[in-house]
């Protein structure tokens, strides 16, 4: 019997989220998980996402709906009079596909439009462990240009993974808030749903 090809995914959280908010829409990350393991097989999703204290119960949500969340340090800072909270996740994504977790899986999906993750494409593709780039938007790096073959874009997705409020859960905390700014923490490390 043929052994079935393990897949996972791993997410610039920051790129998807605020390209997704750029076009007008939310995420609704269970279906997002969902989508990926009935489309795709994934097997372990990572979403790398800065760590702020007052995140805590999103952090919860995204476990809960299937993801292993990779924190990075943010970092705060005033820029035009404005408040700022950064936490750039691109050396901790390439980390994790190319080296920390390369032999347990067959089959890559990077879900970014960040030309950053060019070489992470190439590496992948050259090891025949590229499935897909999963962009945003239509308006993702020239340097993924060259992977046309891989893009998924997230956006021709929209109405099967757009956030819809309902009245019954507005009260409850939704997972759809990715991207809230708030206190500045810093942690490595993972934590699995």
């Amino acid at each position: 019997m043929k052994k079935q090809s393990v897949t996972y995914a791993f997410i610039d959280s920051q790129n998807l989220n605020l390209g997704v908010r750029s076009q007008g829409w939310r995420i609704d990350y269970k279906k997002f998980r969902l989508y990926l393991k009935n489309k795709y097989g994934v097997e372990n999703a990572y979403l790398f996402i800065g760590m702020m204290d007052n995140n805590q119960g999103l952090y919860t949500d995204l476990q809960q709906a299937g993801f292993l969340l990779v924190f990075k340090p943010t970092v705060r800072y005033v820029q035009d009079g404005r408040e700022t909270v950064k936490g750039n996740v691109d050396a901790e994504l390439v980390l994790y596909a190319a080296a920390k977790v390369f032999d347990q899986y067959d089959r890559a999906l990077i879900v970014s439009g960040d030309g950053d993750f060019h070489c992470l494409a190439e590496y992948l593709e050259e090891q025949g462990k590229l499935l897909h780039i999963v962009v945003p938007n239509g308006k993702y790096s020239k340097l993924l240009r060259r992977f046309t073959q891989f893009i998924v874009r997230f956006d021709l997705l929209r109405s099967k993974l757009e956030y819809r409020s309902n009245k019954k859960s507005q009260s409850k905390r939704s997972v759809e808030t990715l991207g809230r700014t708030g206190g500045e923490h810093g942690s490595s490390g993972r934590s699995k749903p």
